[in-house]
């Protein structure tokens, strides 16, 4: 599943964060799962990503692009 939606916090320390879909459900990531390579995001940007479940069995964020002219 797809989700849209903002990243409410993002440690560069760490590399983990915490994205907000549209529709208001929080989901873990990881710098690792960033598409494009660079380990990090600055929180407020949009994104996209594919909604998974992680090592955990908690819902995470995976594979999550960067969304520009928004």
């Amino acid at each position: 599943m797809i989700i849209d939606g903002r990243v409410e916090t993002f440690d560069e320390r760490h590399g983990d964060g915490v994205l907000a879909s549209d529709d208001g459900i929080t989901f873990y990531f990881h710098c690792v799962n960033i598409a494009d390579g660079s380990r990090s995001v600055n929180p407020g940007q949009r994104v996209s990503a594919r909604r998974g479940v992680g090592h955990l069995g908690h819902d995470e964020a995976f594979t999550i692009e960067k969304i520009t002219g928004d």
